[in-house]
């Protein structure tokens, strides 16, 4: 291992012990400690790390270089500097991203308190080291949020942005399905380039680009979280698209009208009860073979 790569794994607490043993025998060991030490409370000042270390790295190989003595010490404190530079970098630049599998939720609690139950089949990203300058995530799928209060919280989809202070509510980005429903507090959604606020019960949806007219709603948390998906004169594709992500089977259809508008709900934990539910009211019919499921009109 080169001495270089050395430097990095104990800047990461990452040495082995053959490799703990390897770097105290370095020719500069005491002096790259005496370097951490000093450097602990180092914050990185706003310049091209990448660059910076580029212009470095020839000057690294110490071994090679035809240079007076004198300029050994200084060399060795840059190389330090430079890693010790390159890792703030990486650790305050890195997102964080959670994601959920078919039929797979779970529960995230961000670096404020603020939670998220993700539900299936979705992505959430967000920066814990920029999170006090910058309460932002961004969403790829579906998410309910509980919001701690403090400065604005912004969640980012490819539709449209949700900004909000401390409040709950759940957001649906899904193809061509974008829907934000506010539980409590005020939540605005940006669509567009136009806002529109939302008081509790209330909800934004748009689908196909159109935006849909909902009522009121008088439950305190989506249904989802309750095991069971649920839509008002919703197009079936999207009812269809759901249930894909809910149970690990792939939907064919024969001679349906996707665009037809389906109002119910189906559950997450019965196959056979939750396409009934979707079946029935349409007058359609399904057959199971392996991992596939054809629906067909009757």
């Amino acid at each position: 291992m080169t001495r270089e790569e050395l430097i990095k794994k104990w800047l990461d607490n990452n040495l082995s012990a053959e490799e703990q043993n390897d770097f105290e025998q370095l020719g500069d060991y005491n002096e790259l400690i005496q370097m951490n030490s000093a450097l602990k409370d180092f914050k990185a000042p706003t310049f091209s790390v990448d660059k910076t270390y580029q212009i470095l790295k020839p000057k690294l190989k110490s071994d090679t270089l035809k240079t007076n003595q004198w300029h050994k010490p200084l060399l060795k404190i840059a190389a330090v500097v430079a890693i010790m530079l390159s890792a703030y970098y990486y650790t305050t630049t890195l997102d964080t991203e959670i994601g959920t599998n078919i039929a797979q939720q779970t529960i995230i609690e961000l670096p404020d308190a603020s939670t998220v139950d993700l539900n299936a089949n979705s992505i959430l990203t967000f920066n814990e080291s920029n999170w006090d300058k910058n309460r932002e995530v961004q969403l790829n799928g579906e998410a309910f949020f509980k919001v701690a209060k403090g400065q604005k919280f912004d969640v980012i989809t490819s539709d449209g942005k949700i900004s909000v202070l401390g409040t709950q509510f759940n957001v649906k980005q899904r193809e061509s399905n974008f829907k934000v429903t506010c539980y409590e507090g005020l939540v605005g959604v940006t669509y567009k380039n136009k806002t529109v606020k939302l008081k509790p019960g209330y909800t934004f949806q748009i689908i196909d680009g159109k935006l849909l007219a909902n009522e009121k709603e008088s439950t305190t948390q989506p249904n989802w979280l309750r095991g069971e998906s649920s839509f008002k004169s919703v197009p079936l594709k999207c009812v269809i698209s759901e249930f894909e992500n809910q149970y690990n089977f792939k939907i064919d259809i024969e001679n349906i009208d996707t665009s037809r508008l389906f109002t119910g709900s189906f559950t997450h934990n019965n196959l056979d009860l939750a396409l009934q539910s979707v079946t029935i009211p349409l007058n359609l019919s399904y057959s199971k073979s392996g991992k596939s499921i054809l629906l067909k009109r009757e």
